[in-house]
This record gives C-alpha cells, sequence and structure tokens, in this order.
C-alpha cells in the first residue's frame, strides 16, 4: 500500500465508491476543488485521475455541469485476473433478467455509441439486459426491429424515430406496444401523430444560437444547410430563420441547402453547395450553419480543397459537439447534446415505467449550450468566396 502513487490511490477510492454502490449511476461525484480537499494532492493529480476514469468508462462529464458516475459495476475487463475470472464463472448463474429493446437510426457512429453506453450502464446495474437494434432511418427496416422487438417479449422500449418529419407507416405497431402495455420513451425526435413520452433537445433553440453568434460576429448572409427528413432538422432551420429575422436580415432561397437521407452522402451535399456559389458572387456568403458536426466537417474539407481558410475567409458551425467537433486542426464552434445524460436518464424513465406500470406520459426537453471553437470569426472584409 505504501507504494502506491497519490494517482493511484485517488482512482481506486473512486472506483471503490462506484462498485459499492456509494455513487451510483446518474450521481454527481466531487468537484475537482472537493476531491483536491479529500486527498490531499495537487490539482493535477485528481485530474489525471478522473481523466482516467473517463476514459474507462467510469465516469462521464456533461459540459458545465460536472463529472457523473456512468454506472460500470465490477472490474474492468482489462483488469480481471485469470484467478478472478475462473472464480466469476463457479459463480452460480443469475436469473433471467428483463430485457429492454433499444432502436436508433445508426449505431456505429457518431454520437449514437455514446448514449447506446448510457442507456446501457444504467440497465445493467438495475438488472436489466439489453437487445438493440438500428434502422439506417428506413421505415421498412424500422417495422422489422419493431416486429422483433414484440417477438422477444421485451419489458420496455427506447426508440430513435425514423423519418420523423413525414407520417410514420408504422404506427399499428406502436399502438399495438400500447394495447400490450409495453411502455415506450423516443429519443431525440418523436412522431407528433402519437403523441408519445420523448426526450429531446431543444434544436429550434439550438439552431437559433448559431446562426445569432455568426450574426453577432458581423456576418450577413449566412447559409443553412439542414437535413429535411427528420424534426431535428427542421427544427434547426427553424431557429436558423428565426434568428435571421430576430436580427432583420433577408431570409432569401438561395440561403438553404436542404437534404434527405437518401440524399447525405457528402458528395450530393456538397454538390448542391457548389451549385449556390457561382463563379460570378464573389463574397456573397461568409458563413454555413451546418445540420450536424458530420456535414461541418465535409463542408470545412470541401473549403479547403478550394483553397480557403477557415475561419479567417469563411466561418463554420457544427451541432451536437461530438467527438468530430475537435477532430481537426480548425475546432468546430457547435451546440452541445447531452449523450450520455439522455441514455442515462431515458433507462431510468424505462425502467421505472416497467416497475411502476406508469407510462409517465409528457416530454423532457433538454437545453442546448453554444460551444466556440475556432472555426467562427468575424468575416474578412471584402473577401471573396468561390466554389467551382
Amino acid at each position: 500500500m505504501g507504494s502506491k502513487t497519490k494517482y493511484t490511490i485517488v482512482k481506486e477510492k473512486i472506483t471503490e465508491w462506484i462498485r459499492t454502490g456509494r455513487v451510483k449511476p446518474g450521481d454527481k461525484i466531487y468537484s475537482e476543488h472537493e476531491l483536491v480537499r479529500l486527498f490531499g494532492v495537487s490539482r493535477h493529480t485528481v485530474r489525471q485521475a478522473v481523466g482516467d476514469l473517463v476514459h474507462e468508462g467510469w465516469l462521464y462529464r456533461e459540459r458545465g455541469a460536472g463529472t457523473f458516475c456512468s454506472g460500470k459495476s465490477g472490474l474492468p475487463l482489462e483488469r480481471l485476473t485469470t484467478e478472478q475470472a475462473e472464480q466469476s464463472l463457479l459463480l452460480p448463474s443469475a436469473p433471467a433478467r428483463k430485457t429492454i429493446g433499444v432502436i436508433t437510426t445508426y449505431i456505429s457512429d457518431y454520437i449514437f455509441p455514446t448514449i447506446i453506453k448510457g442507456i446501457e450502464s444504467y440497465l445493467t446495474s438495475h438488472g436489466y439486459s439489453l437487445t438493440l437494434a438500428c434502422t439506417d432511418n428506413d421505415a421498412g427496416k424500422e417495422r422489422l426491429c419493431l416486429e422483433s422487438m414484440l417477438s422477444q417479449n421485451i419489458a420496455g422500449l427506447i426508440v430513435e424515430p425514423t423519418k420523423s418529419s413525414s407520417f410514420n407507416p408504422n404506427m399499428k405497431i406502436y399502438l399495438e406496444l400500447e394495447q400490450r402495455s409495453i411502455p415506450y420513451l423516443m429519443i431525440n425526435q418523436f412522431y407528433p401523430q402519437l403523441m408519445p413520452s420523448h426526450m429531446v433537445v431543444d434544436d429550434e433553440r439550438g439552431g437559433f444560437l448559431v446562426t445569432e453568434h455568426l450574426i453577432k460576429l458581423g456576418h450577413k448572409k449566412i447559409i443553412g444547410i439542414f437535413k429535411v427528413d427528420d424534426l431535428q432538422g427542421i427544427s434547426r432551420m427553424r431557429g436558423f430563420i428565426r434568428a435571421l429575422r430576430k436580427h432583420r436580415l433577408p431570409v432569401f432561397p438561395d440561403m438553404i441547402v436542404s437534404y434527405t437521407t437518401e440524399e447525405q452522402d457528402d458528395g450530393h451535399i456538397l454538390a448542391k453547395l457548389r451549385d449556390f456559389f457561382p463563379l460570378s458572387s464573389p463574397g456573397a456568403h461568409t458563413a454555413a450553419v451546418c445540420y450536424n458536426d458530420q456535414i461541418a466537417l465535409h463542408v470545412l474539407d470541401m473549403l479547403r480543397n478550394q483553397g480557403l481558410r477557415v475561419p479567417e475567409e469563411f466561418s463554420i458551425t457544427g451541432y451536437d459537439d461530438s467527438y468530430l467537433a475537435e477532430a481537426t486542426e480548425v475546432k468546430l464552434t457547435t451546440v452541445t447534446h447531452p449523450k450520455t445524460l439522455m441514455g442515462i436518464e431515458a433507462a431510468r424513465w424505462i425502467v421505472n415505467a416497467v416497475e411502476n406500470r406508469n407510462s409517465q406520459e409528457g416530454a423532457v426537453v433538454y437545453e442546448p449550450q453554444l460551444v466556440i471553437r475556432s472555426s467562427t470569426a468575424p468575416p474578412k472584409e471584402m473577401s471573396a468566396v468561390h466554389f467551382s
């Protein structure tokens, strides 16, 4: 024990709090200042220990709110000794657990793994298992996913809707869930015609925040690039237009580039963008509000290929504050999304609905925050923006 470093002591003590249940999933841990005082160590030591625990999945951070327990229990898999692994195999089998279904539009990248991690951490710590399905934002695949979930006798369902801005052809299956008293919760967006319980970000507010940020920097003609077959894109577009109107800036048809799921590959969107910038219009546009961080990076790459500098000659904003926002040397100004927190709270909601037979109808709306980084700046005077 005497040979342990201060960093190791801090790290092991926090994991002990989590394993023993002193700190539960979703609980906020002590602040950095409190940990420094509690352990009598330097701020650097605390930051290193907490940073490692975040990386390993024990903790997660929410900007402006603090550091929270992610609900991971037991020893990390890579830390198990051979003896510990053999002992775990000799333990009696756990009783069958209730299963919660989770359906997302995408699963392999962007913000979705973080949301799922939050869901899984809470469900696991409360004795539930998770079954996962992905629709690729296709209504036909969503129907198959729903039918599969019903055949597995799930206890509850968390679902991210498919193409939520149009009428959903799978309404009968959702109504069947209600007939079977299977609670379900929609996240990120929802089907208005069903009036379901849901957890969403105030996307109109988010679209407004990034647009107003650019306006206050001095940009007067701003492109909006929005996905229009889901409510998130429509809401972000509304915020974009509302900010322009508030500041009495004209809204021209050529200021909005729209696309659908089928058109979302970067080549299609960038082709549309080039059409919006004829060579005869120098300096017509000086900034772009992008639907999300992924699209913003595609636009950034296109500008680089054209020899244009961001933000000196053109400003870009993203949305979701994903890992992509800081993936390049130009860090994206963006809008926060409570990824892990939403996952944990969605799981908490569904478990409570299952165990208390209470649908808890209503909505949770998260307030977005603007994160200003290096991709935005005042427009360059007399600059000429050309796309070929």
